[in-house]
Order: structure tokens, then sequence, then C-alpha cells
């Protein structure tokens, strides 16, 4: 073992608790935004959906569209991918698996997120504490024998190294983790992002991934969480709601949260409505006021950043 493995296990040791039952304390911030995409040459609710951080089937609800149109070039659509964000680290990474994002942090501030694509239920992501091990330009796919024996089970050819290029699922770049086989990269197809399609990794759009790359250096700490149910309140006293899918069937107390938010009768049946969709999108809760409506959008504040310009092509998420 390295002596930087082995400060990393010391430390994973030191940080690690007991698991507690209560409900996590509501988050203070929000991103992303309502705004309006025109769609352009080859664009689809699915690669909208992966490049903003929305399922396609709540694109196309949003939008009244069935699943199947076919979508002309010009065609605006509406996106709204206002996302909860679970927590505040001091410096490095969070991932929270349900909701499929990823947040960059430094000195307390939140600098940047992407949509990830994340694990099949049946090959999850590894949860816990992780620091970057490694970061490889154009990296060699060493294909795991598990994998590898999935490839004999399903009768493709078996490959053990993958060379860097379009064959090559890891992309561009590749940040590995420790303590962990799987790790941070790019992909070849990135329709795939923003779904559980991976066998543990995270991967990112190749804008993303090489703008994190960047951002990130070897001994960055990773936090990886399993948060479906989110809630915040933000500094005008609004309380939002986000739900998301419990696609590794873990959580057993999704109303819990709501006693973190301390909800008043008016808004529970609306929170319960929500939880029960999962649609993944942060919502606001109604409050007693009269004439509140259910999602209503929050008056800009800090805590609400913007995300892309509704003209431009899906870009990196930076926040001021």
């Amino acid at each position: 073992m390295s002596v930087f493995s082995l400060i990393c296990s010391i430390l994973l040791v030191a940080m690690s608790k007991t698991p507690s039952t209560a409900a996590p304390a509501p988050s203070g911030l929000l991103v992303g935004r309502e705004f309006t995409y025109s769609m352009r040459p080859g664009d689809s609710l699915a690669s909208v959906g992966s490049r903003f951080g929305v399922d396609p089937p709540v694109l196309a609800r949003q939008n009244g569209l069935s699943m199947r149109a076919t979508i002309p070039v010009g065609r605006v659509l509406r996106v709204d991918n206002r996302h909860i964000v679970p927590a505040i680290l001091e410096d490095g990474i969070l991932i929270n698996v349900p909701q499929r994002l990823l947040f960059y942090f430094e000195s307390g501030r939140l600098v940047a997120w992407y949509p990830v694509g994340m694990g099949r239920a049946d090959w999850q992501t590894p949860r816990g504490h992780f620091f970057i091990a490694t970061k490889e330009e154009d990296p060699v796919w060493d294909v795991p024998r598990s994998i590898q024996e999935e490839m004999r089970r399903e009768g493709k050819k078996v490959e053990t190294h993958v060379p860097p290029g379009p064959r090559n699922p890891l992309g561009a770049y590749w940040m590995g983790l420790t303590p962990s086989d799987c790790g941070i990269h790019g992909t070849t197809a990135p329709t795939s992002v923003y779904r559980f399609q991976t066998h543990g990794c995270i991967r990112l759009h190749p804008d993303d991934v090489a703008d994190l790359f960047r951002r990130v250096s070897i001994g960055t700490p990773v936090e990886v969480v399993y948060r479906p149910v989110l809630a915040a309140r933000l500094e005008d006293g609004s309380s939002w709601l986000e739900s998301h899918p419990d696609v590794y069937r873990t959580d057993k107390q999704p109303l819990k949260i709501l006693d973190a938010l301390e909800v008043a009768t008016a808004g529970r049946a609306f929170a319960r409505e929500a939880i029960r969709k999962r649609e993944g999108i942060a919502a606001r809760i109604p409050s007693a006021d009269a004439g509140e409506s259910p999602g209503a959008a929050a008056t800009p504040t800090p805590g609400l950043p913007q995300t892309a310009d509704a003209a431009a092509a899906p870009r990196t998420r930076r926040l001021p």
C-alpha cells in the first residue's frame, strides 16, 4: 500500500460515523432555474435531459409531449432544472447518487455542478468518503475481470485493454478514487449521462469532465451520498422539496424529511404527492399564506443561482 493510500485509509476511519436514522438538515441552496431551449439538429429529449439534468419523461411532461414525439429543429422547450444542493462542503466533491449530480466546492463555496451517470441497480456506485488518487488524460481502459465475465456471459468479444479513442468508454479523462476501483471519467456516449448505466463509476459529459479535471488535484476529497429525497429552506423563508426514484431501494422513510422541514399542514399534502411522483425537480412547498401556488418560483436570491443561458448550448454550470 502506498503512503498516500495509507493516509487516506486512516482519514476514512477517523471520518466514519455511526449511521443516523435522523433526516438530514434542510439545505439552504438551490441550483438551476426555469428557462427555454431551442432544439438543434441531432437533439432529442434524451440528449437535452442528460445535458441539463432532467429525466426525459419529466421533460416531455413539462412540454406536453409524448416520449415518442419527433421534435423539429427550432422547437422551443421549457426546461426546469432546479435542484437542491444536498450539503455544503469546505472543499472537494459531493455526489448524490439518486440525484445524479456532482457538486464541486472550494473554500466553502459551490463553484460548479454537473449531471452525472451512475451505477446500475445491480452494479451500484459505492457510497462513502474517498479521495482522488490518480489523474489521467487519454486513459487506457484496463477492463476489470468482473466486466470481462459479463462480456463472456453476453456473448461479446472479451477485451482486457481498450486504448484511447472512440471505443474507450472512459472518454478523454480519468480520475481514480481510493479506496475503490471506481473513478470519475468522461464518456463517448453523452446521452448516457444522467442515467443509471455504469458499472459503478461516475460518468460526465465530455465538456464537463474536462472542466472538472482541471479543477481537482490528487488528494481532493470526494463524498458520495445516497439521498433520494431532499429538502431546502432558503433565506426568504421558502421551503423546497426534491424527490428522486429510490433506485437502490435503501430509503425506508422518505417522509421523514418533512419533520426536518417542519412543514405546515397546508404543505404536507403537496409534499407527500411530490415524494410519491419522484420527478427529480425541486419544487416550492406552499405555505399557509393565501394565494401561494405550489412549485412557484422563488424571487431570485443568492441561494438560487442561474445556470446556462437559455439561448446557448448546454454548458458547464458555473456559479457566480
